[in-house]
């Protein structure tokens, strides 16, 4: 699965490279590890975080697509979906199935069918419309009730 997975990813960085998406860019750190990408967001607008560049890292899993990769901020984000340690707690990068404690549905996590564009336009969207009903981060997520 390693070498199916390696291609699959080089093949999504070609098409973002071919067709940029606005609002971030991203890429393997190092061309001889396609499995570990640096990825910057800007912050989207009419957000707080808006004019802001965050970077993150994202870390596939030799079985891509069948499981998500991990994603963790680098630049420090204080968001209700974003743990203190900068693990991104969004829906589609958890593990495939039954949500052992019932509050996700089973098509809400991931799936092979999402991209590294997906991944990101969700990241992006979740900066914009927290999910505070499951914080990662809950004194972030109590401010937001001040």
């Amino acid at each position: 699965m390693t070498e199916q997975a390696a291609l699959l990813l080089r093949k999504q960085l070609k098409e973002l490279n071919k067709h940029p998406v606005q609002g971030f860019s991203a890429g393997p750190i190092d061309d001889d590890d396609i499995y570990h990408w640096e990825v910057v967001i800007m912050g989207p607008q009419d957000t707080m975080f808006e004019g802001g560049l965050f970077k993150a890292m994202l870390t596939f899993p030799r079985d891509y697509p069948l499981n998500p990769p991990k994603m963790r901020f680098i630049t420090d984000m204080w968001h209700p979906n974003v743990a203190v340690t900068g693990e991104v707690c969004i829906s589609i990068l958890h593990a495939p199935g039954e949500d052992k404690y019932g509050y996700e549905r089973p098509e809400e996590r991931w799936l092979p069918i999402h991209t590294v564009e997906t991944i990101l336009i969700s990241v992006i969207s979740m900066l914009a419309d927290p999910n505070a009903d499951s914080p990662a981060n809950v004194e972030a997520a109590n401010a937001g009730d001040n």
